[in-house]
């Protein structure tokens, strides 16, 4: 483990914190911690996504560079719902 420690680098780091932001979002509505029609949902999916979008520029990978554009484009939905409906 320390070894995996010690070759870690910052953009690795950025990744990893954003899956674990997009996990525990995604645990805490399985857990019904938070509700996927607040808006801290898309909100830190888009976070946790652009996150490791960002470690996909240094280690680039065509799957995961779509799963993470996807990822992005429905969370930005799902803000742009949740202010319509807050708006309306």
């Amino acid at each position: 483990m320390s070894e995996l420690l010690a070759t870690l680098t910052f953009t690795d780091l950025i990744g990893s914190v954003g899956t674990l932001i997009v996990t525990a979002a995604y645990f805490a509505t399985q857990m019904r911690l938070l509700n996927s029609d607040d808006l801290l949902f898309p909100v830190a999916n888009l976070i946790g996504s652009l996150f490791m979008a960002y470690s996909l520029v240094y280690a680039f990978n065509l799957a995961s560079a779509l799963m993470e554009l996807f990822w992005i484009l429905i969370s930005i939905a799902g803000i742009v719902n949740y202010l319509r409906r807050k708006k309306a």
